[in-house]
């Protein structure tokens, strides 16, 4: 099997910041109680001329870029998300697009949250099989789209925005084994459904938490096992940006204290499966971890689904 290196990371924001105090004038909700509850301080929501295809294809043509990749050498497109707006054509034909890319496999994959966990994997498989040689992975969400905005619970955690990496084949492997899997009695916790307030996002908040604090924690020590890790070895911990109280947690209860944590919620709220590559990039941008450094990558949602893998750090930032 050919080995699989990350390359690049790109990211991009909508231009609209939206502090807590904003909400305030939208439904019964304070500051204290956002920050206390899941730690979002911000988040950004996009515009009317964003959409999942805009803002994927400014995430990867940052991250292709930065990898010294020209379009032409991109083999396979993947989109992680749960918001697009076409059934078809898929988001990632209309990227392939706008970047210039042709005569490549494009696909997308809808697995909420964890998408993008999920899309690192397949793009890891086909170019372990020897059908890609370099590939585009996105994840990309327009939550805003999907956002109750008379419901208190969720409208303070979505947002929007889109992460994106370039793999490329290598003969020192450094994307380890996915695992994955699902717990499909608990997937009506998470959903987008005509069926619930006219296609909005609900979510039972209670359930998913109880869920992480209980089987997180083993899942997570799991995926360190598999890539042929110690806890003590990881130099990152990237988790889905859901909840703050899930994410600064994990390191000391699987025995990575020394890991920097990705805690991008904060200024970024949940943007689903966007969330993991733009966490990653923006920390990248302040933090000096050397290239195949190893980073935790993990998400869980929808479904209830999850994904993790441990990623070697970039080579180019």
């Amino acid at each position: 099997m050919i080995g699989t290196r990350l390359l690049a990371v790109g990211h991009h924001q909508p231009d609209r910041v939206v502090p807590n105090s904003e909400l305030e004038s939208m439904v019964d909700t304070n500051d204290e109680w956002i920050r206390r509850r899941v730690g979002i301080v911000e988040r950004r929501w996009a515009g009317p001329d964003d959409t999942v295809v805009t803002m994927g294809t400014a995430a990867a043509r940052m991250a292709l870029e930065k990898s010294g990749l020209a379009p032409s050498d991109i083999d396979m497109v993947i989109v992680a998300t749960c918001t697009a707006q076409d059934r078809s054509p898929n988001t990632a034909s209309q990227v392939s697009l706008a970047l210039g890319i042709t005569g490549h496999a494009a696909l997308d994959i809808n697995v909420a949250c964890s998408g993008f966990p999920h899309a690192v994997a397949l793009a890891q498989h086909a170019i372990g099989a020897g059908s890609a040689t370099n590939a585009l992975v996105i994840g990309a969400e327009k939550l805003t789209d999907f956002t109750d905005f008379t419901d208190r619970t969720t409208c303070v955690l979505t947002a929007d925005g889109a992460g994106a990496f370039v793999l490329t084949a290598s003969e020192q492997n450094e994307v380890s084994p996915v695992l994955w899997g699902s717990v499909p009695e608990m997937g009506s916790a998470v959903r987008i459904s005509p069926d619930d307030h006219d296609n909005k996002f609900t979510q039972d908040g209670k359930a998913v938490f109880r869920w992480t604090t209980f089987e997180l924690p083993e899942i997570a020590a799991k995926v360190i096992d598999r890539a042929g890790l110690q806890p003590s070895e990881i130099a990152a911990i990237v988790l889905h940006q859901a909840n703050l109280r899930i994410i600064t947690p994990l390191a000391a209860k699987i025995g990575a204290e020394q890991a920097v944590v990705a805690t991008d919620v904060t200024e970024s709220g949940n943007t689903s499966a966007a969330s993991i590559p733009m966490a990653l990039s923006k920390l990248l941008a302040t933090t000096d971890l050397p290239p195949g450094a190893p980073m935790l990558l993990f998400a869980f949602g929808g479904g209830l689904s999850y994904a993790g893998q441990v990623v070697g750090a970039p080579l180019h930032r």
